[in-house]
This record gives C-alpha cells, structure tokens and sequence, in this order.
C-alpha cells in the first residue's frame, strides 16, 4: 500500500488524476449528471469535484486490491475506471500547471478509483472555509461505468 497527501488548488471546484501521458480532455465530461456524482471521466482522466473553490485536503491510496467499504464514514462516494498506460500518474488542480503536478509510478493498466468525500456541509458561509476532505483508493480491477456507491444528502 502506498498512501500520498495532497493540498490541491480545486480551481473551478475541482481536481484531475490521471495517467502522466493522457490527454483526454474533461471540459465536455462535466455533465448535470458528472456534477451531480462529482465525479467526471475522460480516457486517461478522472475529475473529482469539490465543494470549495480553494485548496483542499487530498488523501490517495495505491491498493494491491480492493478495501473494505467503510460507507458510514463517509458522506458521499463514487467509483469510476482509470486506465493507465505511462507508469505514471499526475494529481493536481484543474488550473496548476501540468509539469508541476505531484506524480507517483504505477504499474500499467486499469484501476478502480474510488472517491471518498466527507465534511461537504463544513462550509463557512462565504465558503472559503471547511472540514471538506477527500480520499481516493486506486486497485487493479475490470472497468466499470462511474458508478454512485452512496449519494450524499441534498
């Protein structure tokens, strides 16, 4: 297991990890409904959406298989495919610049992204501050279409 933290800039409420050489694109992925799961997919790209604007806490998991779902600990959660081809991947804000990004080797193939949100109802009233977090588990698995395991409260 291989466990990384992150502060990202989520610019435009959101975050990318993905395969170091993709370039798929997500500015068509963010649909009503990708907004909804906060979560968009591209070949090669994962968005996760944020409820602030600014940086964020960003914890990310390199599992060898697929960990328990711990469902009462977190608000909200979404399961997607990332598919990698480079050996490398890249998490940042939508807007840092790309050579920039932390990166972290990973053996080629597919993976299961599981996206953890918790502390979304932290928010200050200007929204600038919270106890918003997110977590993300990546395991070799079949590809799946995005998927809401548990949809957070309206």
């Amino acid at each position: 297991m291989n466990m990384l933290q992150f502060e990202l800039f989520a610019d435009y409420f959101q975050f990318y990890i993905q395969d170091e050489s993709a370039e798929g694109d997500l500015s068509d992925a963010w649909s009503d409904e990708a907004v909804e799961r906060m979560l968009a997919t591209a070949p090669g790209v994962v968005g996760i959406g944020t409820v602030r604007n600014m940086n964020v806490p960003v914890t990310l998991e390199i599992l060898e298989a697929a960990p328990p779902l711990a469902a009462d600990a977190w608000e909200h959660i979404v399961e997607c495919t990332l598919a990698t081809a480079s050996g490398r991947l890249a998490i940042a804000g939508c807007t840092d610049y790309f050579p920039d990004a932390a990166r972290m080797a990973i053996a080629p193939g597919t993976y299961r992204v599981r996206a953890c949100y918790a502390g979304l109802a932290t928010l200050s009233e200007d929204g600038l501050e919270g106890e918003d977090r997110y977590h993300l588990a990546l395991w070799p698995a079949p590809a799946i279409e995005p998927t809401v395991v548990k949809q957070r409260a309206a």
